[in-house]
């Protein structure tokens, strides 16, 4: 019998989010994933503080999920959080999927495709 497909998991972090909690928090998402083999993990991230802790926390997570063949993608973050990881230039590390599902819902316009 073949192995299960990959599945998405929902999972959310509140904060704040200190130094001392990103080993414990890395530890428990990458049981997750190992447990669930997730090909998307949907972390939501209301609430958290959009500060350098939460960005470097967010960023483990991601290498963690990687290294699990695994992304994280990020749910209702604040514009805040988002405008700061895009000034430290993560926004390609950390993708926004309400955003994603925004852009999918719109419709295309044919006078713009190439």
């Amino acid at each position: 019998m073949g192995a299960s497909a990959p599945q998405t998991v929902d999972f959310a972090i509140r904060g704040p989010i200190t130094r001392d909690d990103l080993p414990g928090l890395s530890d428990r998402v990458c049981a997750l994933l190992s447990e669930r083999r997730a090909g998307v993990v949907l972390c939501d991230v209301r609430g958290v503080e959009p500060d350098a802790v939460t960005a470097d926390a967010l960023c483990r997570l991601q290498l963690a999920a990687r290294r699990n063949g695994c992304q994280v993608r990020l749910r209702h973050a604040s514009d805040e959080l988002l405008a700061l990881i895009a000034f430290m230039g993560l926004t390609n590390v950390l993708p926004d999927q309400d955003a994603e599902s925004q852009d999918a819902d719109r419709p295309v316009d044919p006078a713009a495709l190439p």
